[in-house]
């Protein structure tokens, strides 16, 4: 395993426990973690794809 699919998969997993916990604030009520997590949910993606490119520039 190449440390890029170290990388990706460790993201991967980041955004799917924020889609859950988005879940979990929607059923606890919580708008300050439903907030959170899509923040969560945006952002670990956007982290992957900039380091993605920079992966691919090297």
């Amino acid at each position: 395993m190449t440390s890029w699919q170290k990388v990706s998969l460790v993201l991967a997993i980041l955004t799917a426990l924020f889609l859950c916990g988005i879940g979990i604030a929607i059923a606890e009520a919580s708008m300050l973690g439903i907030i959170l997590c899509i923040i969560g949910t945006i952002l670990v993606p956007g982290i992957g794809f900039s380091l993605k490119k920079r992966f691919k520039e090297k």
